[in-house]
């Protein structure tokens, strides 16, 4: 029972506590009195309410163009056979690995005002003025939509793993076919999954304040919260920082109770994983769905591009291409200025131990034992997952301002601040990873070790844990991507000369160090396909293998 405690006093301390902080700052005034003025204030803010209704519909437009994206390709790959299938599988889900921050670089390097598409159609097209593709809301949605479509796709593909294709010939067998039979019974079917992956689209774009930031869009609700927390001049808009978090910790709350009341109404219990025959496609329809793929290939492949040529690249100023290439940049961020790259791998490093010292139990408890407050676990794991990081890095900020008991230093003037938050952020992966592999590992193994008198900590450790190893270390390696990326809650909680490689490189960007910082998003970008191919690899399938 220790240990359930100090599990419990984590997440009390470290997720709990700082939630109930940002609300204790949101109600009451800096005299600690109960107000509602501070609601008052932001609902009676037109400025405000613009910045909260083009929050809403930016996630709803990056929910829909990701749907469209998202379930086009996960039905291509799980239910049709073609050349490339395999290939395609892989590559669409390597655009995960890029964070916004990075990717809307790479967009702007191509496709800004300066950028080599544009300079192509001025100076070989006779284009007069250049077209805005990327400063405006329209470059956030491209940029969110061609980073966040492979997570909805995934989460399809999931679902659709689940569908019999009995469902799928029955349907057949009285007249449904084509996009009816789609609609009416295979789409419903995939409401989990869907959900899901809806719900977390929505939240990551609109936590983001970083990726909107740079393309010059500051009417939205994370990148107010994160610019008034940042100025230190009015006492009064750094409070609406505060609440601004707060709503949007509220908005996400709420979005993920009616998401799971949505999908409570039905019963999906009948679903279950089994094996799909793909079908044959004629030449035309197999030409499509390659071509299909291709294009958003090529527009997804687009900031790497923009990445590796300003990485490399010295004097790309009005010219298609750079002029000459160098290795300057990598040797100024990597040697003169290593601590982005030293810091982002062990902060992450630290963050994946906290998220096995913490989540690998946690998810022993939910799939093992009745203990009192499980479910409770499993809400609260559940929740991080729709905690904007705005909210969670500003919550950190006041919760943690003062020392701790047996701390002469506030937490947050501390560097270990960094991994605490980014194990707390990421926790939910390490969880369900290994709790996706005891769901298959029969009990009757561990109650054979007890039969023999080991207990409980020799049997999971001798008997459970080199059985489900594979997905500990799977969960594991997607949270280190993640903390990897991380950049809402680190840039608000940035610890002077400890900053991340996502640090870096918006500091980079906004300072005029252009290259610089593509040179740290390249370097990003290759730690995070590393890790993709470790965990195909330690999945055992081929690249791709999730589509079968």
């Amino acid at each position: 029972m220790f240990g359930y405690g100090l599990i419990w006093a984590f997440f009390g301390v470290f997720l709990i506590y700082p939630l109930i902080r940002l609300f204790y700052d949101t109600f009451t005034t800096d005299q600690g009195t109960f107000t509602l003025m501070n609601f008052y204030g932001f609902f009676s803010d037109s400025y405000y309410l613009k910045c909260l209704v083009n929050s809403l519909l930016l996630g709803v437009a990056t929910v829909i163009t990701t749907s469209i994206l998202g379930i086009a390709i996960a039905f291509l790959l799980m239910r049709y056979d073609f050349p490339g299938r395999s290939l395609f599988s892989y590559l669409t889900i390597i655009p995960m690995i890029m964070p916004p921050l990075v990717g809307v670089m790479g967009f702007v390097f191509i496709m800004g005002r300066a950028g080599t598409v544009n300079v192509i159609l001025m100076d070989y097209l006779g284009l007069i003025k250049p077209i805005n593709f990327m400063y405006g809301i329209q470059g956030v949605l491209l940029v969110e939509t061609l980073h966040l479509f492979p997570l909805m796709t995934l989460s399809i593909v999931d679902a659709l793993g689940k569908i019999s294709p009995s469902l799928d010939e029955a349907a057949e067998s009285v007249g449904s076919r084509g996009l009816r039979k789609f609609w009416d019974i295979t789409f419903p079917l995939t409401t989990p999954g869907y959900v899901s992956g809806a719900l977390l689209v929505f939240i990551w774009t609109f936590a983001d304040f970083a990726t909107p930031l740079v393309v010059g869009v500051s009417d939205l609700l994370a990148s107010q919260a994160y610019l008034n927390i940042v100025q230190f001049v009015d006492r009064r808009l750094f409070k609406m920082g505060i609440v601004i978090s707060a709503i949007m910790v509220i908005l996400a709350i709420l979005f993920l109770i009616i998401a799971k009341q949505y999908v409570a109404i039905k019963d999906y219990s009948s679903l279950a994983y089994s094996k799909i025959e793909r079908k044959k496609m004629s030449p035309w329809r197999q030409a499509g769905a390659v071509i299909f793929l291709a294009v958003v290939l090529i527009f997804a492949f687009i900031p790497y591009l923009g990445i590796a040529l300003d990485s490399f690249g010295r004097g790309w100023a009005l010219t298609p291409f750079p002029v000459k290439y160098t290795l300057q940049y990598f040797e100024r961020v990597s040697i003169e200025t290593p601590k982005f790259i030293l810091n982002s791998l062990l902060y992450s490093g630290i963050s994946v131990a906290i998220c096995i010292a913490f989540g690998v139990p946690v998810a022993w408890i939910m799939a093992r034992t009745k203990l009192p407050g499980r479910d409770l676990l499993d809400s609260l794991t559940t929740l991080i997952l729709a905690l904007p990081g705005t909210g969670i890095g500003i919550a950190y900020l006041r919760a943690f301002r003062d020392p701790m008991p047996f701390m002469s230093t506030a937490l947050i003037g501390v560097w270990i601040v960094i991994p605490i938050v980014l194990g707390v952020r990421r926790l939910p992966y390490t969880v369900r990873g290994t709790f996706a592999s005891l769901q298959i590992v029969h009990r009757s193994f561990e109650e054979a070790a007890e039969s023999v008198g080991a207990t409980k900590m020799k049997t999971f450790k001798d008997v459970t844990l080199p059985l489900i190893w594979k997905g500990v270390l799977v969960g594991s390696l997607y949270s280190f991507i993640l903390a990897l990326q991380e950049a809402s809650a680190t840039l608000l909680l940035v610890v002077p000369g400890h900053e991340m490689m996502t640090v870096g490189i918006f500091n980079f960007y906004l300072g005029g160090s252009v290259n610089e910082a593509a040179a740290l998003g390249l370097i990003l970008i290759i730690l995070g396909a590393v890790c993709l191919f470790v965990i195909n690899r330690v999945a055992g399938t081929k690249m791709g293998g999730v589509f079968g």
